[in-house]
Order: structure tokens, then sequence, then C-alpha cells
């Protein structure tokens, strides 16, 4: 059964993709989503079995991989209740991405490469989480980063979407050096790749130092860091975040399955599940917490002002995947994969409602060119509306009532807090602050899509309150189709068909309900039964918090909404005359802290330069001119000559055997003759 669950959406990714143009494009996504429906079960009755039932860890041998001198490594399958987790995400929402993308890419040319896609993406991303080593963990992670360039790129024809796609490919490789070097360590520190045997031996080297780039430095701390540096760059961490926002050029159902419970959420997962060596490196713990409150106040400025209905969601990820960062650095780890679990729910739901809203709006996503669609869609508003919710964490604290996001982010809050300690005061204070951004920026999203006046009647971008620049001219503006679109009229917007709602109802009820239903389990009284052996879980009693505390997130929840519908509703005016000054934060937070800019100055164009110069000077000058194009030149210069000493005249071959007898007799005189 465990084999089946990661081994089924290969068999469909081959299917579709070998024999799609044979099949045809129907049957290929049948298939497909046939058989990630079916792995999604088996997923499901993994999760019960193994982590609420209590039941063993299972290690299911696949065959040997690798046998050389002392390393060996096993392909197998590791379930243990951490896996079991990430099981039920990756399937349940790739399953239902599947289900979406049959309706949204219905007019798609390519339906069968776009759902092979998926399914080797997820393929991928199940080698991940069930690895029981390094090795095939990265094996796992090198796949989903080559199925993401597939799928971020699949609109190839589309200039942006070709350089989306390698611009997450370059950067993540970026992350990836580094995970390589901290796998390379690892061998050379415990001489396997064995989750087991590694976590098992670690304590062992606590204090102990190694010759690392020429310095002796602490063996765990460096080995941490340089997994935390894969970690960073594909769950886009700051510094390593900037492919993220571009990967919006791909198709919605992508957006979704990338940022909502996979590819970033890889990152996460790394991270839990190296915690025994993470648990014992205090410097790398702080690291990650610094990195990771940086990013989800980062992220969550950068969300306040984004036009694009996509990239505001994206940077919502961003941001969220910043709170779990910082609930694994100060030990929380349980509530970092608790904020992992509801996350998936509801980001997968804003991403699929925002998808039928740009499907409603004739693929269409600025929202300046929206509002008033609550009466046109009601089914997408109210699905939108859920995932706010969640997203933003609205729940009663002292009553325990709430909706997904409130029991895992305020559990990551609190953690913070109750750490007592410096770094876990900056964290606390970031992702407080952060909260009431989130929810400006949310509802800010929501209000100008759904509410006040329709202002795409025509197409044409009039100056109203929401307008800084002509919307032609805007640069986050993308469109996820080849030909220009007419914006239809208010009256035109429909709903999607029920075959894309399907899965927003579905993922709704997972956004209302996971953390209630699951609270116990991941964070809560049951928590060390529930993790086990899979997962650090702190001892220690977190104790009652300050009032102010619990209520909080709350708070700056209830503030950042109350800001959002005064600019946006009541007074819109304001929010125009903001926008039109053009003040230093805002272009600051709107060209997103100028990183691109930054990298573009630091590393793009000197890469350009100095590879304009290689194969000019360097490849051409050099070793062409004076390899074998400059060889070549020499034979033909000399051939050409050769030739013209063939002119067809009997007194110039004369000529030329009597010079050359002279010659010959030259020499015999000058060299004394023969002996």
């Amino acid at each position: 059964m465990y084999a089946a669950i990661v081994f089924l959406p290969l068999l469909g990714s081959a299917i579709a993709g070998l024999f799609g143009r044979v099949l045809g494009a129907r049957p290929s996504e049948l298939v497909t989503t046939g058989l990630l429906l079916l792995s999604a079960a088996l997923s499901v009755m993994a999760f019960v079995t193994v982590a609420l039932g209590g039941g063993a860890t299972q290690i299911i041998p696949i065959l040997p991989w690798i046998q050389s001198g002392d390393f060996s490594v096993d392909w197998t399958v590791r379930v243990d209740t951490i896996t079991a987790v990430m099981l039920v995400v990756v399937t349940g929402v790739s399953s239902l991405v599947h289900l979406y993308s049959i309706g949204y890419m219905n007019e798609d040319p390519s339906r069968p490469r776009f759902f092979s896609y998926l399914s080797l993406f997820t393929f991928a991303m199940l080698m991940l989480v069930t690895s029981n080593n390094f090795l095939q963990l990265f094996f796992g992670w090198e796949g989903v980063g080559l199925a993401s360039y597939l799928l971020i790129g699949f609109w190839y024809t589309r200039p942006a979407a070709n350089a989306a796609a390698m611009k997450a490919f370059i950067v993540n490789r970026v992350g990836d050096f580094g995970f390589a070097l901290g796998i390379f360590g690892i061998w050379a520190v415990f001489h396997t790749l064995d989750f087991d045997t590694v976590f098992k031996a670690a304590p062992a080297l606590v204090g102990k130092q190694f010759i690392f780039a020429g310095h002796s430095v602490d063996i765990l701390t460096t080995l941490c860091l340089l997994l935390f540096v894969g970690a960073m760059g594909k769950s886009a961490q700051l510094g390593l975040h900037t492919w993220l926002p571009d990967a919006m050029e791909g198709p919605t159902p992508v957006s979704a399955l990338i940022h909502a419970a996979t590819m970033v959420t890889a990152g996460v997962f790394l991270v839990c599940r190296c915690s025994p060596l993470f648990q014992l490196s205090p410097t790398a713990l702080t690291f990650v917490t610094v990195i990771g409150a940086t990013t989800a106040f980062f992220a969550a400025s950068v969300g306040l002002f984004q036009n694009d209905i996509k990239r505001v969601i994206a940077y919502s990820t961003c941001s969220q995947l910043g709170y779990m960062f910082a609930a694994a650095g100060v030990m929380a780890y349980n509530a970092a994969m608790f904020h992992l679990f509801t996350h998936a729910f509801f980001k997968a739901l804003l991403f699929l409602g925002a998808g039928s809203v740009i499907h409603a709006m004739h693929h269409e996503q600025d929202m300046r060119k929206m509002g008033g669609l609550w009466k046109a869609i009601p089914f997408t508003y109210t699905m939108m509306l859920i995932g706010n919710l969640a997203l933003t964490g609205v729940g009663l604290p002292l009553l325990g009532i709430g909706f997904a996001g409130f029991y895992s982010k305020d559990a990551i809050i609190n953690s913070t807090f109750a750490a007592h300690t410096s770094i876990g005061t900056y964290a606390f204070t970031l992702l407080l602050v952060s909260a009431g951004m989130t929810s400006f920026y949310s509802w800010r999203q929501f209000l100008l899509t759904f509410h006040g006046r329709y202002r795409g009647a025509d197409g044409v971008h009039h100056a109203d309150e929401h307008s800084d620049e002509p919307l032609a001219e805007d640069d986050d503006h993308h469109s996820e189709d080849h030909v220009q679109h007419h914006l239809p009229q208010l009256s035109e917007v429909h709903e999607s068909p029920l075959i894309m709602l399907v899965p927003l109802a579905i993922l709704a009820l997972g956004a209302v309900f996971a953390g209630m239903a699951f609270n116990h389990y991941f964070i809560g009284e049951g928590a060390h039964e529930f993790w086990r052996a899979s997962l650090v879980v702190a001892h220690g009693e977190e104790g009652a918090l300050p009032l102010w505390v619990e209520f909080g997130p709350l708070a700056v929840t209830i503030i950042g909404f109350l800001v959002a519908y005064y600019f946006y509703i009541l007074n819109p005016a304001i929010a125009a005359a903001m926008q039109a000054r053009q003040g230093l934060l805002y272009l600051f937070l709107y060209n997103k802290w100028y990183f691109d800019e930054a990298y573009d100055f630091l590393f793009v164009r000197p890469a350009l330069k100095l590879g304009r110069f290689l194969w000019k000077r360097g490849d051409g000058t050099v070793i062409d001119g004076l390899g074998p194009d400059g060889i070549a030149a020499r034979v033909l210069h000399a051939t050409r000559g050769a030739v013209r000493l063939q002119t067809g005249y009997v007194y110039h071959y004369a000529l030329a055997m009597l010079l050359g007898v002279v010659a010959l007799a030259t020499w015999f005189m000058v060299s004394g003759g023969v002996k």
C-alpha cells in the first residue's frame, strides 16, 4: 500500500506523458486524476493507521540503489507520523488540483502534457517525504525542482513564463548547493546517510569541531546551517525568495500546488525531519528563527500594496512559511508542522478561489479592474471569505474556537513568546506585526475583488480610487492567456463549472475544521503520543500566557481589517491620494524592497558581462582564434597561395623546376655535398 501511494502518480505521469497524444486529453485527465485520488485515499488510510492509530514506523525496501565501497544506499519508503501528515497534505491537495484543472485548463491544447507534469511533480514530492536517507531525499528534492521548472514554464511560448521558470530553477540551485554540501558533510562525519543512524550518533558530536573552508567550526552547527540553506531556497526565505512571486506566471492550479502544500513546504519538512540535529545546535536554531521571523515580516510588508490577485497570495505564502521556520527555530517543531498542515487547506483554497475569479474575469488578474463581484459569483465569494478568515486566524482565544489558521498561527506566536529569549522576543514582535499586515492585505484583496463598484466594465483603466499608473504599463499585471482579452461586463461574469467548485468546497471544510479536529494531536495533550519518535516535541510546559499575548493576534487582525475597510470601502479617495503621492515607503514596499534590482545589479549584469567577455574574447578570440578556426584559416590561406601557382603556362612550371634544381644544388654545396 505504501509503495503504491508513491508510484501511482508516476504511473499516471508516464501514461499521460508517453501516450497522451494517442489517448487524447480527456482520458489523460481521467487517468492521472483517478490515480491521484486513489493515492490520496491510501494516504488517508496510512494517516489513520500510523499517525492516529499509533502504528509503528513502516520501512518498505524498494530496491538496492548504490553500492560503492563503504557507501551503501537503498531505495526505501519510510512512513512514520511526520511522513503520514505530509502524505495526506501532498496527495490531498494534488488530487484536488488535478480535479480543478480539468475545468480550468479545459481550453488548453496541451492538457496531457500539463497533467503529466502535475503527476510527476507529485511523485517527486512523495519521494521526498517518504525518504529514509538524505540521498533519497535529495533525489526527490531535485525532482521537485525539475517538475516546478516544467510547470512554471508550461506556457513556453511566453517569454515571461520562460524567464520565471529559469529564475526559479537557478535560485533554487543556490540553495541546493548548500544542501548538497550538508549531505557531503554528513557522510564525511557519520559515514552513513541513513536518518536513524545519523540522529542516534549526533549527540556524541556536540561541541566537537572539524575543518570546513579552511576554518575550525562546530560540526553540528555547520551541518545544520548547510541543510537550512537548502531549505531557504526551496521554501523561499529571505534572500532566496525572489523566485516565488514570479512563479505566478504558471497556470493558477500550478500556483496552488507549488505554494500551498508541496514544494515550498519541503524546507519546513526538512528542518522538522532533522529536528534531532537542529535540537543540538542553538546557533543554528537562532539563525532559523531570525530568518523565519524576518521573512514573515518582509513578505507581509510587500503584500500590502500589490495589485495582482495571485501575487498577494504568493507573498502571503512566503510570509506564512516564515511563521513555520520561526516556530521550528524556537523548537516548536510540532507547531510548525501544524501550521504547514492547516496552511495547505486555506492557501490552496485561496489560490483556487483566485483562479475561479480569474476564470470568471476572462483571465484578468489585476484587482483594480474588479470589484462588486460578490453578486455574480457568490459561491466563489463565500469560499474566498472562508479562506481569508482561516488565513488571518480569526477565532476566540478564551473559548478555543476558530478557523484552522487560528489554532496553528496563534500556537506559533505563543511559542515564540514562551521561549523567553531575546531571539524569541524578536520573533514574537515581528510575527505579531506581520499578523496585522496579513489581515490588512488579505482583506484589501477581498474588498477590492468582491466589494465596491465594478471597475472593469469597458476593459479600459480609468483614474479611480485604486490607480497609481496606467494598468497597461503595470509591471505586476500578468495575463494567463496568450492573446489580448476583453474584460466582461458584470452581467457576463459567471461562476466556474462544478468540477472547479467541488475542490473549493472540500478545501473550505479543511480551512474551517482542520485546526479544531487535529489541535489535540499536533500541539495538544496528545502530541507526544501522536508524533512519537518522528519529531522532537518539547517536554516543558508552556504555562499560562498573559492575557494580552492571548488576545494580541486577534486584536491586530481586527485592526488590519478595520484599516482595510476604511481605506477601500468607506474612504477610497484617501487610498487613491496616498498611491498617487508615490511616497518613498510606498515605492519601497511596492518594489519589494528592491531585492530584484539589487540582485540584477550585483549578480545578473556582472554575470552577463563576464559571460559575454568569455564568449567573445575567451572562446571566440583565444580558443577558436588560435585553435580550430585559426588553423583552418591558415590552411585556407596557404591553399589559396598554392592555387595561384597553378597558372596553366608551361614556362611557369619550367621556371619552378629550374628554381627547385638551383635550390637543391645550393643546399648540397652549403652542406658539403654527399658523404
